[in-house]
């Protein structure tokens, strides 16, 4: 599966994506925000190997992305949507040395393109951590909205979270 957009393809991981994705995966920075990481190098191994199992699946709902730079043909990062009847969750992780120059915003206009044209979904969710203003600020640009606070409903990490909740609806994509 593959999708083009002006700077990026996004398409399924294979397996020798799994060094690219630790260089970010593997970042305190990058999980402090995420319900995961900082990963071993096992734990990102094991993780790519489980979205190219998800690849094989002929009623595939659940969708892990390699971001790939057009221009210099190096992952960046990795995005995905997860379909679940009439909704969809989307969500993304970038490598820092990309942050700030549009690609999550452009990685995540892509899914939601994917799921209402591809999936017909009535509505895309998706969720950060309120400290995690950058993707926030994705979230907002893409056209969602901000629905909720979800206060200390994760366990993670020794602690409980909250989270932002933003959607988007079909009529309000198209």
């Amino acid at each position: 599966m593959q999708v083009e957009t002006q700077r990026l393809i996004i398409r399924d991981f294979n397996m020798e994506d799994w060094v690219d994705v630790h260089k970010y995966a593997s970042n305190h920075v990058v999980t402090e925000h995420m319900i995961w990481g900082p990963n071993s190098k096992a734990e990102t191994q094991a993780y790519v190997e489980e979205q190219i199992t998800k690849q094989q699946s002929s009623d595939r709902t659940d969708f892990e992305f390699a971001v790939i730079l057009k221009e210099a043909n190096i992952l960046i990062g990795g995005c995905g949507i997860y379909i679940k009847e009439n909704n969809a969750e989307i969500g993304y992780c970038f490598n820092p040395e990309w942050w700030g120059s549009g690609y999550a915003t452009e990685a995540s206009k892509a899914m939601l393109m994917f799921g209402f044209e591809n999936f017909k979904v009535h509505r895309v969710f998706a969720t950060c951590r309120p400290g995690n203003i950058g993707s926030a600020n994705v979230l907002r640009r893409i056209g969602m909205k901000q629905e909720g606070h979800l206060r200390e409903h994760m366990w993670h990490k020794g602690k409980f979270h909250d989270s932002y909740l933003f959607s988007i609806l079909e009529d309000e994509y198209y």
